[in-house]
C-alpha cells in the first residue's frame, strides 16, 4: 500500500509536467556527467529561460531528459532547433537527486510523460533514447483558447490560416530533425476532443523518434575526469532508477485522460493565439 507522503510526491510530479517549463542540472556522481532536466510545457518564455539557464555552462552535447504535457508549437520548434545546434541528446523520464557522503547523486525514473509538442523536442536530440515505461502520446495541434469545446468553437478564415501555416512549420520541423511524415500522420489524426494517442514501440521506431536502445548513450560516463579504462567499465545503465526500486522514484499518477494537454489556454503571441498542443 502507497503511503500518504508517496502519494503528495506523485501529485507535485504530476502538476510539475503541467506547469511552465523549468530546467535544471542535475549532478551524477561518481563518474558520469550529469544531464538537463526540462519539467513542464513550453510557453513563450521557455527559449529565453533555457538560454538563461545555459548561461555560463558548457551544455554541447548535454543529455536533455524531458517530462512535460506539451505546450506552444512555434515555441518548441525554437527550443528545439537551439537544443539541436547544441548536439544535446534526449530521453524521456524524472530527475531523482539523492544527496550521499560522496555528493549529489542522480538517477532517472523510466515512467515519465512526454506529450503532444513535448513529442518534437525529443525529436530534436541527436541520439535519442525511449525506456520502455515512458509514455510518448500525441495528437493535433489547435487553437488554444478553444480546445477546451473544439467542436462547438467557431473559427474564422485567419485562424484557418494560423493553423494551416504552423502545420507546415511542424512539417519542416520534422523532417529537418530526422523524423518522417510517420509521426506527423499519427499526430495530425488525432483531434482535441479524442484522447491523446500513445506511440507503441514500434510506432516510436516508424517515427524516427527512438535512434537507440541502448540507455548507455544517453547517460554517458564523465570520461573528462577518469582514466578512459576505468570510464569504459563504468555501468551507466543505473543511471535509470530500477523499476523494482520503489524508494529511489517518485511514483506516477494513472496516465491522464484529458483529450488536451494542460497548456491549450496559452497564447503564443500576436492578436490571434497561435495553436498549442
Amino acid at each position: 500500500m502507497v503511503g500518504g507522503g508517496d502519494r503528495a510526491h506523485a501529485g507535485v510530479t504530476l502538476e510539475e509536467r503541467k506547469l511552465p517549463m523549468k530546467f535544471s542540472w542535475v549532478a551524477c556522481e561518481p563518474n558520469c556527467r550529469g544531464w538537463v532536466s526540462a519539467v513542464g510545457i513550453v510557453t513563450a518564455d521557455s527559449p529565453k529561460a533555457f538560454d538563461e539557464f545555459a548561461r555560463g555552462r558548457q551544455l554541447a552535447g548535454a543529455t536533455i531528459v524531458l517530462d512535460s504535457s506539451g505546450g506552444s508549437v512555434n515555441d518548441s520548434i525554437a527550443l528545439g532547433r537551439r537544443w539541436r545546434s547544441l548536439g544535446a541528446l534526449t530521453t524521456v523520464g524524472t530527475s531523482i537527486r539523492t544527496r550521499t557522503a560522496q555528493g549529489e547523486r542522480g538517477s532517472v525514473a523510466p515512467e515519465a510523460y512526454c506529450e503532444s509538442m513535448c513529442v518534437f523536442l525529443l525529436l530534436s536530440g541527436k541520439t535519442r533514447y525511449v525506456p520502455d515505461a515512458a509514455h510518448v502520446r500525441v495528437h493535433q495541434i489547435w487553437m488554444g483558447d478553444r480546445a477546451d469545446d473544439a467542436r462547438a468553437a467557431s473559427y474564422t478564415a485567419q485562424d484557418l490560416m494560423i493553423v494551416e501555416r504552423d502545420i507546415g512549420r511542424l512539417a519542416k520541423y520534422t523532417f529537418d530533425m530526422g523524423g518522417t511524415g510517420d509521426l506527423l500522420s499519427l499526430s495530425l489524426s488525432v483531434p482535441p476532443w479524442e484522447e491523446l494517442h500513445e506511440l507503441s514501440r514500434d510506432e516510436l521506431r516508424l517515427t524516427n523518434l527512438v535512434t537507440t536502445d541502448a540507455v548507455a548513450e544517453v547517460l554517458l560516463p564523465d570520461t573528462r575526469a577518469t582514466p578512459v579504462a576505468e570510464a569504459t567499465v563504468k555501468p551507466v545503465q543505473d543511471r535509470f532508477a530500477s523499476e523494482t526500486v520503489s524508494a529511489e522514484k517518485p511514483v506516477q499518477a494513472a496516465p491522464s485522460k484529458s483529450t488536451k494537454t494542460a497548456e491549450a489556454t496559452v497564447p503564443t503571441g500576436g492578436v490571434v493565439p497561435a495553436p498549442a498542443q
